[in-house]
């Protein structure tokens, strides 16, 4: 019988169970549904143009500050959005999607459908602008860098349900 490494760096969650992928298929899934229906795109755009207005008219705050913290709260946001709350606020699928995070959830976990190809490039092009109209400043680049890197290595299709040093691990009760 062998024992389990107690300190693993990465951990892969066990695939679903038969059963378990029935329930999913069962209901079409509404928390992941949205990001096909009309707007669900543009919203992107207006949330990062809002925030950018809003940081904007706070006095004493430089364009280059601006543009810095509409990178960095878009970054933050769809990361706890899509990658760090698991489940399902609903109650109608008997918990199928439990120990899923919304980008795991999305297209049934399906890689590069045109959803996710859009979902990864907002924050790529966002970073080029903020990096762009901080004139190319090496503090700035490498804070903005940093959150597009979090962003983007938690998208990639080699970390479908994994999780790095078991944080956001589901623990079944």
């Amino acid at each position: 019988m062998g024992r389990r490494r107690s300190r693993s760096f990465i951990i892969a969650e066990k695939p679903s169970s038969y059963v378990e992928s029935l329930d999913q298929y069962a209901l079409p899934n509404l928390n992941s549904n949205w990001v096909y229906y009309k707007g669900a795109w543009f919203i992107h755009i207006i949330l990062i143009l809002c925030v950018k207005i809003l940081s904007s008219i706070i006095p004493c705050v430089s364009p280059e500050t601006s543009w810095t913290f509409t990178n960095l709260s878009y970054m933050l946001g769809s990361f706890v959005m899509f990658h760090w709350v698991k489940g399902v606020p609903f109650d109608f699928n008997s918990g199928a999607y439990d120990g899923m995070t919304l980008w795991e959830q999305i297209d049934n976990g399906a890689q590069f459908t045109p959803a996710k190809k859009y979902l990864t490039a907002v924050p790529i092009g966002l970073f080029l602008l903020s990096t762009h109209y901080t004139h190319y400043d090496a503090f700035t680049f490498l804070v903005n860098f940093t959150f597009l890197l979090v962003v983007l290595i938690a998208k990639l299709p080699q970390l479908h349900k994994v999780r790095i040093f078991g944080i956001n691990r589901w623990e079944d009760e």
